[in-house]
This record gives structure tokens, C-alpha cells and sequence, in this order.
């Protein structure tokens, strides 16, 4: 619908208000409830939004070392525009005929792309997959996620203190038939509620541990891809609260149970429709431009890991032996690996970036592997390191993954490569966040610690 459709049904059903939203730099949801002549007045020139959205962590802490914004600035206001395009119905929040109307929204300049809010994420996933169309390709993109389901609420979990919680289900039951069938209501609740809510599912089963799930998302064009995955993650949220249940997407929850993962389906298209990561005649069928692709990620991966994995728990799951990589690997159909590919037809040829938690934020984990795609493309790069065959985490001959939140990010800190990518800028201000988050974390005096020296040292 444009403008004037839209309008004229907000009119026709009477609909006083409309919902709309936007990622912030941890991929957290953040908007408003507006009035119909709100929505109206704003469509053009936007919504003044208090940037502390953009200055402060996932607990409304306001950072110390951010410059896009701060005490420094006093917290202006910035125009945030609504997508149209992104028109949504909520079928989950509203009682009556019609749903509840749902947009998301940017920070993005509406002429000027270097104008755009750096700190934005979505800014910067429009920009790169518009790079994708200038270079003459469709980037087709998935993410899926697995996450744990608790028999909680959000008071409970605080009166608990975050321990013994009851999982959905008890015990360790992949690809469980069964195991569902005890929640049915909430089980085919999220495959049709998220439909509705123009998020199609591929698939919805059970994961290893208790009470996980792991639903794989319909793939898309890359800014809608990045869009519905965003949302998925909180429409899973909201859907579980209607059920009386708590959905966490941490990476790690336990030491003892599978982390939780995030991966990445990539592929690039011509606009006659055919697949260009396959080649009925090159080596392995792998053409010479998805080489070039998976040789860019595997080369930028270094430079742009906290994008994949942007919390202190997100390296607590990129352990070996956990289904998740610690070296800079590709095989085909190899799930040791960092990237692996897939390509036994045509139609489903892709490469999958597997470093990614759930726990990150879909435009920079879909925006870092496109972006790096891209640069070994224009770069022509070789992809000189052979298919792991074998176990993949064993195979250090390219190197290994940074093991921690704060290596990493002072490695992305003062990477040309990773300024190159995305705009000095936004790697100023996303590093400074996650420098942040790596300070909070190193004041906190843990369990583990009182537990090994409160009484022996």
C-alpha cells in the first residue's frame, strides 16, 4: 500500500492508532504507539525520536564513550521515518476486525545515504544491500534461530534470580515428534500467528535441550530478510507471553547444554532468476563468484566478528565440540565449519555463515556477511583454502576465531577493512558499545568467583 491506500484504511476501520519500531545497535526493538494524526503528519518529514535510544546498552544504561550522542549532546531528538513498504498487521495484540497496524522504521536520510544516523543498523543494511544491486545482484538471505522456552514470566525470572527455572520440556529431545505435542497450542501458534505476521516459517521443530526450538525463516531479499528476522525475535516473544511462557535467544545459557545459534543463508542471483554460486561445470559446481564470496567472508571474518557475536555470552558458545566454529573453515555440507556450503541443486545452492548466535542483531550479522561477500568479489579474491573435510575445529591452518568479546573488538577497533565496509563512523560507534558491554561485564563479581575464593584464598 502507499501513503493514501494506507490512510484510507486506518480511515475505513476506524483505527486509532498504529504501532511502529526500529532496532537499536543490540537488535533490541524500540518505538511508540502513535494516533492516526500522527502517523499522518510525520510520513513525510518523520518522527522526532530522543537519540538516547542510540546512547545507551541493552539495560538503559547510558554509555561513557559514545559520541553520536550523550551528556555531551543532551539527548536531541532525530527524525526517524517509517518504511511504508514494511506495513505489517499484528495479529496477536488486538481483539477486534482489524489488527493492530505495525511499521518499522530507520534513522535513514530520505535523498542522502551519507546523511544517515551511523549508529542505525538498518541504515546500514539498506546501504549494503544496495551495493548488492549497483554490483548487479539480488542477494537472497535467510537467518534461523534456536531458542529456549520457559514456564516464566518476567517476574518470576527476577524473583528466581535467573536459576531453576522450569524449561518448556524436560530433557534433551531433537527433532522431537513428540515433545511438542505437550504445548501444541504454542507450538502451532508460532507457525501461524508468525505467517500472518508476513514472517513464513520453513520449518519449526525441536533442538537439543529442554524446551528448545529451532524455526528456520522463509528466505527473502536482503533488507526484507533482515527485517523479518529482526522481527521474528521479538514476535516469538510476544507469542510466548500469550502462553505464559519466556523465550530467551542468549547464545550460551548453559556450560552444560548447546548454544544457541543464528546462521546465516546466503545467495546471490541474477536478474534473469539464475542461482550465480552454481555452475554445472566449474569444480564441485561452485561457480567462481561464490569462491570469490565465501573467500571475502572468510577473510573479513576477523575484522567483523563482534557483528556476529556482539555479547560477552556470544564466545561462550564458540567452544568446540558445540555445533558452533572456532576457525576460519569452509567445507561443503560440513557443520564443523565457519561457512558451509550447499549446493546439490541449483534451486537450494547457498552457503551458510554459522559463527552467528541468536544473540545478534540481524542488520549487523546479516550486513557484516553481505558486506564481506561483496568485498571478495570486487577484491577478486582466491579462495586459496581447500574444503575441511574432516573436523573442522581442527584445522587451524587459516587461524582461529577471536575467544573473547574484548579481542575482538579491538581487532574490528582499528581494522582498514572493517572502516572500508561499513563507514569509520558506525565501527567508531559500534566498537565503543561493545567496549562498553565488555567493561560492565569485567566489574561484575561473579558466582563462580565467590564460590572459588570466598573461603580458600
Amino acid at each position: 500500500m502507499d501513503a493514501t491506500q494506507l490512510l484510507a484504511y486506518l480511515d475505513e476501520h476506524d483505527i486509532p492508532a498504529i504501532k511502529f519500531a526500529f532496532a537499536d545497535i543490540d537488535g533490541i526493538l524500540r518505538g511508540k504507539l502513535i494516533s492516526r494524526d500522527k502517523f499522518r503528519a510525520g510520513l513525510v518529514d518523520g518522527y522526532g525520536f530522543c537519540d538516547v535510544v542510540f546512547g545507551w546498552d541493552s539495560q538503559d544504561a547510558a554509555y561513557d564513550n559514545g559520541t553520536v550522542t550523550g551528556w555531551h549532546s543532551g539527548y536531541p531528538d532525530r527524525p526517524v521515518r517509517i518504511d511504508l513498504g514494511t506495513f505489517r498487521r499484528i495479529p496477536w495484540q488486538t481483539e477486534s476486525a482489524a489488527d493492530q497496524p505495525f511499521f518499522l522504521a530507520d534513522f535513514s536520510h530520505p535523498t542522502d545515504a551519507t546523511r544517515d544516523l551511523p549508529a542505525c543498523p538498518r541504515s546500514l543494511m539498506k546501504r549494503i544491500a544496495a551495493q548488492a544491486e549497483q554490483m548487479g545482484y539480488r542477494a537472497e538471505m535467510a537467518q534461523e534461530f534456536e531458542w529456549f522456552n520457559f514456564r516464566e514470566t518476567p517476574q518470576s525470572l527476577q524473583q528466581k534470580g535467573f536459576r531453576d527455572l522450569e524449561p518448556l520440556t524436560p530433557g534433551m529431545f531433537g527433532y522431537s515428534i513428540l515433545r511438542p505435542s505437550l504445548e501444541n497450542a504454542f507450538y502451532n501458534d508460532l507457525f501461524e500467528a508468525l505467517g500472518r505476521f508476513g514472517i513464513p516459517l520453513e520449518g519449526l521443530h525441536t533442538e537439543t535441550g529442554p524446551g528448545v526450538y529451532e524455526a528456520a525463516i522463509h528466505h527473502d531479499t536482503a533488507l526484507a530478510a533482515a527485517d523479518k528476522a529482526v522481527l521474528f525475535k521479538t514476535a516469538v516473544k510476544e507469542i510466548a507471553y500469550r502462553h505464559s511462557l519466556v523465550a530467551t535467544f542468549m547464545a550460551k545459557l548453559s556450560a552444560d547444554l548447546p548454544g544457541c545459534s543464528g546462521h546465516i543463508h546466503q545467495s546471490l542471483w541474477s536478474a534473469e532468476g539464475a542461482n550465480l554460486f552454481y555452475e554445472t561445470d566449474a569444480p564441485d559446481r561452485l561457480s567462481t563468484l561464490a569462491r570469490q564470496y565465501i573467500a571475502g567472508q572468510l577473510y573479513c571474518l576477523p575484522h567483523v566478528l563482534p557483528m556476529y557475536a556482539p555479547t560477552i555470552n556470544s564466545y561462550k558458545r564458540l567452544v568446540e565440540g558445540a555445533w558452533a566454529p572456532t576457525t576460519l573453515t569452509w567445507g561443503f555440507d560440513n557443520r564443523t565449519v565457519a561457512m558451509r556450503v550447499l549446493n546439490h541443486a541449483e534451486a537450494y545452492t547457498r552457503v551458510e555463515m554459522r559463527v552467528p548466535g541468536a544473540d545478534s542483531n540481524p542488520y549487523l550479522a546479516m550486513g557484516a556477511a553481505l558486506a564481506s561477500g561483496l568485498y571478495g568479489i570486487r577484491h577478486g579474491l582466491t579462495l586459496g583454502v581447500p574444503a575441511t573435510t574432516g573436523n573442522g575445529y581442527l584445522n587451524e591452518q587459516n587461524g582461529r576465531l577471536a575467544p573473547s568479546l574484548r579481542e575482538a573488538t579491538y581487532l574490528m577497533r582499528d581494522s582498514p577493512v572493517a572502516a572500508e565496509l561499513f563507514g569509520a563512523d558506525f565501527v567508531a560507534h559500534f566498537c565503543q558499545t561493545r567496549d562498553w558491554e565488555h567493561r560492565q561485564y569485567a566489574r561484575h563479581v561473579s558466582d563462580w568467583e565467590l564460590k572459588r575464593y570466598f573461603e580458600i584464598i
